[in-house]
């Protein structure tokens, strides 16, 4: 247990976000003096703000260290308070409270800090109600994502699925691949498929059919066999997919659910991108933990694995050509060059990727036939890079003359500094090696205004190309940065913002539409491919019900499983537009997802939510079918 513990509180004040409260417990068997406390936080304390009974000493983005009154001394037992007033959000829920805390000693020891929720003074907090109701299927079948078509009859429970005699071996191998994937993810359970015959089992016949289109499958159910029809091998995948989905349910909840004995299955996927994407930057996750995820995608029938490798907090991925990136960028402490962010306490955390994880998770997300879309978040949030690598820097440029973005200031890599061009050639020429997919994701988001107009390199270019203002500036680096994929044979990836500024060459360009939905239909409108990723249904960081009781961040509202189940994103796009929306991705941003609990709590049942909105026509969703089948399926 900690010598010392932090409680918070918040307040609302009437025209202001209201008011934190602190109180520093001594639990020590010494009195306490000559220290400062730091904490993380993402209710964060504004620039202009008035604290009573200390002093704010020093602010990056979610890290606060704050100072006593000289003199304080706490004694063994006794406690210090403050209050701060002057808040860039309003807290919503008891998670947007202290993330992580340590003093720092006279002598410089750096010591934990115990701390508990955000506790709500002065309003009513709401009643949290279940997110998920007990469901009703009114088809006795456990398959999520709902199929196309379906006409099955149910029957007795096999004993296990296996191929039928002189199957030929690439369609024993993608049995056993499925196979490998149920036992990872239900280690307890019975294993639905052998590679041999069982008595009281049935076969699987696999059948080429060239007729039926790409991803697509048909199981058709008879007395003896089951016959899988599919063109290529993804299809044949889903289609073992589905055949261990009904069989885990049939055993999972037998008053429910049934195995089919007569029929068919018809089934395509609604959308050829169907994404999810990670945040490693903010929370780093051990290879395991990514592997695990993938299988969940897999299970899911989600194809797409946006993996985000940098941003402010790390850089995460081994590159190499500059070591410095990982040695520097992939470390933060209360010693280190960047200093603690949520989650972060007394200790250095670190954590990167190197080469050979890199591959290893591509080649497994590859057998899964999900393709693995990097991230390198450019020219924004670029501030671990930056510090790893100062030469990136204009150093004629005032330190103080941008304005921040979620709390970091010269955050965003110069466009007129020609080092950022050599530094990402050398960067993309190992990415590309090491991931063969179609598109590589450069980020493009959330530069602020104003960005770069100080500099002097950036005057003199703006001079020379007559560019006139910071979007200008962006869509000039992010044309030098298209090329440059191109050159190596990748198409670029991006957030809504490429497009400010004039944008790049809509050909092989795909854009992300976050801040909302009708982003989405600008987007489509100006020519690009267009993937919906709207914050206020397919964020999963948001907090899924308004009462302060539930976890979770609140800037885009909060998306209870249902409305992210119900949305439709491509009801935003007229029906001329459609055929530019590529598909649907959910966002899993980590800032405080410090917990598995935490993680699991935030991101299921809503994944699979989006998985079957990518997958499943509109016309065929049902979400008391949904509820029955979600509470089955795995989670991290």
């Amino acid at each position: 247990m900690a010598d010392y513990h932090l409680e918070a509180s918040w307040s609302p004040i009437e025209g202001s976000f209201g008011r934190l409260t602190f109180t520093l417990f001594n639990l020590s068997a010494e009195p306490l003096s000559t220290f400062s406390l730091a904490y993380t936080s993402e209710t964060r304390v504004a620039d202009k703000h008035v604290c009573d009974g200390g002093s704010l000493n020093r602010q990056v983005a979610h890290f606060h260290e704050f100072l006593p009154p000289e003199d304080l001394s706490v004694p063994p037992g006794g406690r210090w308070r403050f209050t701060v007033e002057g808040l860039t959000r309003e807290p919503k829920h008891r998670t947007a409270g202290v993330k992580s805390a340590y003093l720092t000693l006279g002598d410089g020891r750096h010591v934990p800090v115990g701390f508990g929720d955000l506790l709500l003074e002065g309003r009513d907090g709401g009643v949290a109600l279940p997110l998920l109701p007990p469901g009703r299927a009114e088809e006795p079948y456990s398959l999520l994502p709902w199929p196309l078509a379906l006409g099955l009859k149910a029957g007795e429970l096999p004993v296990v699925l296996y191929p039928a005699e002189r199957t030929r071996p690439d369609a024993v191998k993608a049995l056993s691949l499925v196979l490998a994937l149920y036992q990872r993810l239900y280690p307890a359970d019975n294993v639905p498929f052998s590679l041999s015959a069982v008595e009281g089992g049935r076969a699987i016949r696999f059948v080429t059919e060239s007729s039926i289109a790409a991803f697509a499958y048909e199981l058709r159910f008879t007395a003896h066999e089951i016959v899988l029809s599919s063109a290529d091998a993804a299809g044949r995948h889903y289609g073992l997919i589905s055949l261990a989905q009904l069989l885990h349910g049939a055993r999972a909840d037998r008053e429910r659910f049934k195995f089919p004995s007569f029929g068919t299955i018809a089934d395509q996927p609604r959308y050829d991108w169907r994404g999810c994407h990670l945040d490693v930057s903010r929370q780093f996750y051990p290879v395991a933990d990514v592997v695990r995820l993938i299988d969940i995608l897999a299970w899911n029938k989600l194809n797409i694995f946006h993996w985000h490798l940098t941003d402010d907090e790390a850089w995460r991925l081994e590159i190499k050509a500059y070591p410095a990136l990982t040695e520097i960028g992939a470390r933060r402490g209360p010693d280190e060059v960047l200093v603690p962010q949520l989650g972060d306490g007394a200790q250095t955390r670190s954590g990167h990727y190197t080469q050979e994880d890199a591959r290893r998770i591509v080649a497994h997300a590859a057998s899964l036939h999900i393709e693995v879309v990097p991230e390198i978040d450019i020219p924004g949030h670029s501030m671990a890079t930056l510090f790893s690598l100062p030469e990136l820097v204009d150093g004629q440029e005032a330190p103080d003359s941008y304005r921040s973005v979620q709390g970091y200031p010269n955050n965003a890599l110069n466009p007129a500094v020609e080092f950022t061009y050599e530094f990402l050639g050398k960067v993309f020429d190992e990415m590309v090696a090491l991931f063969p997919g179609e598109y590589l994701h450069i980020g493009g988001d959330e530069v602020a205004h104003g960005s770069w107009l100080s500099s002097p390199l950036c005057k003199a270019l703006m001079e020379r190309e007559k560019l006139a203002g910071t979007a200008q500036l962006q869509s000039y680096f992010l044309k030098r940065i298209k090329a440059m994929l191109s050159e190596r044979g990748r198409k670029l990836a991006g957030w809504n913002e490429v497009s400010h500024g004039g944008g790049v060459d809509r050909d092989g360009t795909l854009l992300m539409a976050w801040e909302k939905p009708a982003v989405g239909i600008e987007l489509a409108q100006e020519g690009y491919d267009v993937v919906m990723t709207p914050g206020q249904a397919y964020y999963l960081d948001m907090a899924q019900a308004e009462a302060w009781a539930e976890p979770g961040a609140a800037w885009a509202g909060y998306a209870p499983p249902e409305h992210t189940y119900a949305y439709e994103a491509e009801g935003e796009l007229p029906e001329a537009l459609q055929e530019k929306m590529r598909g649907i991705q959910a966002c899993i941003w980590t800032e405080n997802f410090i917990s598995r609990a935490y993680f699991n709590r935030l991101v299921f049942p809503r994944l699979p939510a989006v998985a079957e909105a990518a997958w499943t026509p509109s016309v065929r969703k049902d979400w008391d079918r949904f509820a029955a089948i979600a509470r089955m399926w795995p989670v991290l």
